[in-house]
C-alpha cells in the first residue's frame, strides 16, 4: 500500500507543522503538501524545534495556493473531519487503512482542514471519501498533529506484510474533474439535467458511482471521449 500525501488546508500554527513532521518520520510518511496564501509560513525558524530528527521533511514539504493544485495528480482523496455530512459515509482510521490497502493507488491524499475550523464545505466536495477519529463527545477535536499521529499509526499497521499487486493506473483528481465536466456537457446536451430539480446533486450521485468504481486512467479516457461525443450530437 503507497502511503499517502498528507495536504495540510491552511494551517494557522507553524509549530503544528513542526510536530506533524516528527509524527510522519515515525510512521514513514514523507510527501507532504501545504495549501496557504502565506510564502512565509514554512519559514517559522520554531519548527525545527519540535521536528525531532524530522528536520530532511522541513526541506522537502511543499507549499501551493490551491486545493486542487495540491491534488491534481491524486486518484483518491480522503478528508479528515468530525462534521456529520448528510449522505457521506466516514471511515474511521483504521476502515481507512483496511479500504487504502485493498486499492492500488499510485498517489492519494489524506486531508487535514486548519486547526480551528477544520474542512469547510467547499473542502468537502472535492474529497472522495471522508474520515474521522471517534473520540469522547465531551472533546471531539484533536490537535492536528495529534491526528496525523492517529492516521500515520494505524496506516502503518496496515502496510505491514501488504504486497499490492500490479494493476492498471487508476485516475487522478485532475482527470476525474475532466469526467465530470463532460459528463456536465454530455448530460445538459441530452437535455436530463434541465429535467432534474437538483442539477448538482444529480451529477455528484453520478460522479460518486464513478469514484466508488476506482476509474482507471484509461476508463476515464473513454468516459470523457463518450460524453463530448454526446454533447456535440
Amino acid at each position: 500500500m503507497k502511503p499517502p500525501r498528507i495536504v495540510l488546508l491552511r494551517p494557522r500554527n507553524a509549530d503544528n507543522l513542526g510536530a506533524i513532521a516528527r509524527a510522519m518520520k515515525n510512521f514513514g510518511l514523507s510527501d507532504w503538501v501545504v495549501v496557504s496564501p502565506n510564502p512565509q509560513l514554512l519559514e517559522v525558524p520554531g519548527m525545527n524545534r519540535l521536528a525531532v530528527k524530522a528536520g530532511e521533511l522541513l526541506e522537502s514539504v511543499r507549499r501551493v495556493d490551491t486545493f486542487a493544485e495540491a491534488i491534481s495528480d491524486c486518484s483518491w482523496v480522503v478528508g479528515t473531519t468530525m462534521r456529520m455530512i448528510e449522505g457521506r459515509k466516514r471511515l474511521t482510521p483504521r476502515e481507512l487503512a483496511e479500504s487504502a490497502a485493498d486499492r492500488s493507488d499510485a498517489t492519494w491524499a489524506l486531508v487535514f482542514g486548519d486547526e480551528r475550523n477544520g474542512l469547510v464545505n467547499e473542502d468537502v466536495e472535492q474529497c472522495h471519501a471522508l474520515s474521522f477519529i471517534p473520540s469522547s463527545e465531551e472533546q471531539p477535536s484533536l490537535n492536528l498533529a495529534q491526528a496525523v499521529v492517529v492516521y500515520g499509526y494505524e496506516l502503518a499497521m496496515a502496510r505491514r506484510g501488504v504486497v499490492v499487486p500490479n494493476q492498471a493506473a487508476l485516475a487522478d483528481d485532475a482527470m476525474l474533474r475532466q469526467v465530470r465536466t463532460s459528463l456536465e456537457l454530455g448530460l445538459s446536451a441530452s437535455g436530463f439535467l434541465r429535467a432534474e430539480s437538483d442539477d448538482r446533486h444529480a451529477v455528484d450521485e453520478l460522479m460518486g458511482s464513478l469514484i466508488r468504481g476506482r476509474l482507471t486512467k484509461k476508463e476515464a479516457q473513454l468516459w470523457i471521449a463518450a460524453w463530448r461525443v454526446v454533447s456535440k450530437r
